[in-house]
């Protein structure tokens, strides 16, 4: 049976390049650790970026496909991403992304697919590049971090970024950057254990509760890390719908829009999974692995078989087939589709 991961990362050796010749400009500092791999420290990020082989290398990162039994790897960025940037040079760092993601799949087409990053600082310059790299090979989805510079996703700016990824008909990747609460989480590795999943809990509820999701509602949401701790929070969601007057505007709710999301398998924990998938559906789970950190799986496939009670055609659908649809894989990869049949 294929399999899909649709939550990987990849920093493109010419992304890198870009920064250490003119990031300094725009306060990065470009250095080098004790094992000789690139680092990049960013204004306002507590995260000091690492950049080690396999998150750069494609052919290293073949390898370790093969090693974990995936077929096609979907590339996109994490910490720091653009939005720390100047809007002109996140926008020149959006397109260096997006050019060699295109480049990559154009050289191993059954692969690999990228998904779009945008220069949300600036949402013109973000409509702007997302009408450009849409069109370029291979590219899937958008992707964009959970809060923009601290500002929530259902800011009223945002909407015409939103508006084109609907016409497009492209789906919302997201993921975290820079967890809010930082301070208190400065230990034990807290910012990304806790902080990385409920980042998610604020993002779903600021598209459900902002209008985002009713306004446009073509428009699907892929959410990492099994969606975080939205999902266990929906039934505060609902309550707060049906008793507190700041949510008098809604119209129904919460827990009808969990079905709007796709959930990645980034649990730790298959009874979790069970429960998620009881919750929303087979059919809404998508494999992730979060290559290459360490709060992922390196061995996805083998994570889905731990879940309890796992039927052949449940399998099957978080394997690769949610991914196909939510992807659009057979309207728009068909070579991909073909191969991974």
């Amino acid at each position: 049976m294929s399999a899909i991961d649709v939550h990987a990362h990849w920093f493109p050796p010419e992304w890198l390049d870009l920064i250490e010749a003119e990031g300094a400009a725009d306060g990065a500092k470009v250095g080098v650790n004790k094992k000789g791999w690139k680092t990049l420290t960013t204004p306002g990020a507590v995260l000091v970026q690492n950049f080690q082989p396999d998150m750069v290398d494609l052919e290293i990162m073949i390898s370790e496909m093969d090693k974990a039994a995936i077929d096609v790897r979907v590339f996109s960025l994490t910490n720091p991403m653009v939005y720390w940037a100047s809007p002109e040079f996140g926008l020149k760092m959006s397109r260096a992304f997006n050019d060699a993601c295109a480049a990559a799949h154009v050289k191993h087409p059954t692969r690999f697919l990228g998904t779009i990053m945008l220069p949300m600082q600036s949402p013109e310059l973000a409509v702007r590049e997302l009408e450009r790299a849409a069109k370029l090979p291979g590219m899937c989805s958008v992707y964009m971090a959970m809060h923009i510079n601290g500002l929530n996703l259902d800011q009223k700016s945002y909407w015409p970024v939103y508006e084109k990824i609907e016409a497009l008909g492209l789906p919302l990747s997201l993921h975290p950057v820079n967890p809010c609460g930082v301070e208190r989480m400065k230990v034990f590795h807290m910012r990304n254990l806790i902080g990385n999943p409920h980042e998610a809990a604020i993002a779903a509820a600021s598209l459900i509760f902002g209008g985002v999701l009713d306004d446009f509602p073509k428009m699907q949401v892929v959410l990492p890390h099994a969606g975080g701790s939205f999902p266990w929070l929906i039934g505060r969601y609902d309550n707060g719908v049906a008793t507190r007057h700041e949510l008098d505007h809604m119209k129904q709710p919460a827990s009808a829009y969990l079905r709007r999301f796709y959930y990645d398998t980034i649990s730790h924990s298959p009874q979790i999974l069970r429960f998620l998938m009881e919750m929303v559906g087979a059919d809404r789970i998508v494999i992730g692995s979060d290559y290459n950190f360490d709060a992922g799986y390196p061995r996805p496939v083998e994570f889905v078989d731990t879940i309890p009670a796992l039927t052949k055609a449940e399998r099957e659908q978080i394997l690769s087939r949610n991914a196909m649809e939510v992807l659009k894989l057979k309207e728009r990869f068909r070579k991909i589709y073909d191969a991974l049949k």
